[in-house]
C-alpha cells in the first residue's frame, strides 16, 4: 500500500527506479544552483533576502495558525466522533496539525492556541465579533510578529484575565504587540514577565512561592569523573549567587584588558584564555573556597544585589520590583526581606538621590552613576544584555572631545556593542532621558535614529516611546 501511494504521488515517468534517481539528481543540481546564487549575493542583497524570507515565514505561520484554529473549532469535544480530527483518524486537532506540518506536537499546539486566541468570534445571535486579542491578531495578520510571539503574549493575557483590569490589559496588549515587532523573542519574554507582574500584582507572590518550593540543587558524578551541578533557583535564591559570580568574572575580564595606567585596551593584557563558562565555574569554586576560610579571593567590582522598585511599592508593600540580571519580577514582600541582607542596594525611584553629574572633575563614572545609568538603560543600551556585562562609556570622549562625566554624556554598553559603535561610526544621543543610536550612512542612508535602552527593551508606562533627536 505504501509503495502504491508513493507511485501515485510521483510525477509522471518517475515511477521507475532510474527515473527516481534522475529526479533526485535534478533536485540536487537545483539545490547546488540555489546555493551558488546565495553565495554570489551582495551583503545588502543577502540582508534583503533574509528580511523577505522572514516575512514570508511569518505570513505562512499566521495563515497556518488561522487554519489550525479552525481545525480545532471543527474538532470540538462537543462534536464527539463527528469532529474533524477524529473523522480524519486523529485523537486531537493538535495531532492532525502536527502530522500536516511534520513538526513537533508542541509547535502544533502553539499554532492551535494562537489560531483560537486571534480568531474572530460569533455571538449567540450570529453577529460577528472581533478577536479576543485584536491587537495581536492585527499584528499577526500584518506579518509584523511571529506565532511564537503571539503565543507568548496571548497566553500571558489569558492567565491574568480574571484578575487584571480589562482597560489596562488592553493597553498592555497594544504595547506588547508593537514591541514584538522590534525585539528578539528572548527580550520580548522579559517584557511580558514585567507586563504580567504589572497586570497581576497579587500573582507575583503566588508565583514566587511556587518557584521557591521548586528550588533544588543536584550534585552527581558522571562516568568521566566530572562533577555535575544542576540547580533550579527562584529569583531571591539566585540573586546573590548570580551577582557574586558575575562580579568576579567581570573583574577578571577587565583585568585581561587593563593597561598599567588603568585604561582598557582592545587586545587582552593578561594571558588568560579561559572561556566565560570556565570563568564562571572557577568563580563559583573561588567563592566556596573563601567560605571555607581561604583569604586569597581577588578583589572584584562592588558586589551588590541591585533591586529596582518605586517608592510606593517599598512603603505600601503593593507592587513588584526587579533584580538586576534576573528577568522574573519579585514581590514587595521579597524586597523587604532582601533589604535586611548585607550587600543589598535598593534603587528606589522617586526617593532622595545622590549628586550624579561630575563634569570634568572625574574621568571614571562612579558607582551611583552606574546605578542611575542602569535604571535608564536597563543594561546594554544597544542590545539589552544584563547590566553586569556592561561598562559606562562617555558618549563624547573624555580626552578627544572633552566630554564630561555626566549622565547625559554616559551610556551603558557591552564590549561587542562598544566596539561596533566606534568601528562602524554610530552616533549616540540622549534626549529626555532616552538613548538614541544614529546609524552611519552605509547602514542607513537616511540615518534614521533608533531607540535604545530601557525605552526599547523594557515596558513603558504608556505607549509613548518619545521622539528622536533632531
Amino acid at each position: 500500500m505504501l509503495t502504491d501511494s508513493v507511485q501515485a504521488a510521483a510525477p509522471a515517468g518517475a515511477s521507475r527506479p532510474g527515473a527516481m534517481r534522475s529526479g533526485a539528481d535534478a533536485g540536487a543540481a537545483q539545490a547546488d544552483r540555489v546555493q551558488a546564487d546565495v553565495e554570489q549575493m551582495s551583503d545588502a542583497g543577502l540582508v534583503a533576502a533574509t528580511d523577505t524570507l522572514g516575512r514570508l515565514v511569518r505570513d505562512a505561520e499566521a495563515l497556518l495558525a488561522r487554519v489550525a484554529g479552525e481545525v480545532a473549532r471543527r474538532s470540538g469535544v462537543e462534536l464527539g466522533r463527528e469532529g474533524l480530527a477524529k473523522r480524519q483518524g486523529f485523537a486531537t486537532p493538535t495531532q492532525l496539525v502536527a502530522a500536516a506540518t511534520g513538526g513537533a506536537v508542541a509547535g502544533a499546539a502553539r499554532l492551535v492556541a494562537v489560531g483560537r486566541a486571534t480568531a474572530s468570534r460569533v455571538s449567540l445571535t450570529g453577529q460577528r465579533l472581533p478577536s479576543k486579542h485584536p491587537a495581536v491578531a492585527e499584528a499577526l495578520t500584518a506579518g509584523s510578529i511571529s506565532v511564537d510571539a503571539a503565543a507568548a503574549i496571548t497566553a500571558m493575557l489569558d492567565r491574568v484575565a480574571l484578575r487584571a483590569d480589562p482597560v489596562q490589559a488592553q493597553a498592555v496588549e497594544v504595547i506588547l504587540a508593537g514591541r514584538a515587532a522590534d525585539l528578539t523573542f528572548d527580550r520580548l519574554l522579559r517584557v511580558i514577565r514585567e507586563a504580567e507582574a504589572r497586570l497581576d500584582q497579587d500573582g507575583v507572590e503566588l508565583l514566587e512561592d511556587q518557584l521557591r518550593a521548586e528550588r533544588s540543587l543536584h550534585i552527581r558524578q558522571d562516568g568521566n569523573g566530572m562533577v555535575l551541578l544542576t540547580a533550579r533557583m527562584d529569583p531571591e535564591t539566585a540573586a546573590p549567587v548570580k551577582t557574586a559570580i558575575e562580579a568576579i568574572v567581570t573583574g577578571q575580564i577587565r583585568a585581561r584588558r587593563a593597561t598599567p595606567d588603568g585604561e582598557l585596551c582592545a587586545a587582552p593584557a593578561v594571558d588568560d584564555d579561559r572561556s566565560i563558562a570556565q570563568l564562571q565555574v572557577d568563580a563559583l569554586a573561588m567563592i566556596a573556597r573563601h567560605v571555607l576560610g581561604c583569604s586569597g579571593m581577588p578583589s572584584a567590582p562592588a558586589m551588590a544585589v541591585i533591586v529596582r522598585t518605586d517608592l510606593d511599592t517599598l512603603t505600601t508593600g503593593l507592587g513588584h520590583a526587579r533584580i538586576d540580571g534576573l528577568d522574573q519580577p519579585v514581590s514587595a514582600r521579597t524586597v523587604r526581606r532582601l533589604a535586611a541582607a548585607a550587600g543589598l542596594i535598593p534603587a528606589v525611584l522617586g526617593g532622595q538621590s545622590l549628586p550624579l553629574d561630575l563634569g570634568r572633575v572625574a574621568r571614571l563614572f562612579t558607582w551611583p552613576q552606574r546605578l542611575a545609568l542602569g535604571e535608564r538603560d536597563g543594561g546594554c543600551a544597544s542590545c539589552g544584555i544584563d547590566v553586569a556585562f556592561t561598562e559606562a562609556h562617555h558618549i563624547r570622549w573624555w580626552k578627544q572631545d572633552a566630554g564630561p562625566t555626566n549622565l547625559d554624556n554616559g551610556v551603558l554598553l557591552c564590549g561587542p556593542c562598544h566596539t561596533r559603535v566606534h568601528q562602524d561610526g554610530w552616533l549616540i544621543r540622549v534626549k529626555d532621558g532616552q538613548v538614541w543610536f544614529i546609524p552611519p550612512p552605509h547602514v542607513d542612508i537616511e540615518q534614521k535614529p533608533r531607540l535604545g535602552g530601557k525605552a526599547r527593551f523594557g515596558l513603558p508606562k504608556t505607549d509613548d516611546t518619545g521622539s528622536p533627536p533632531g
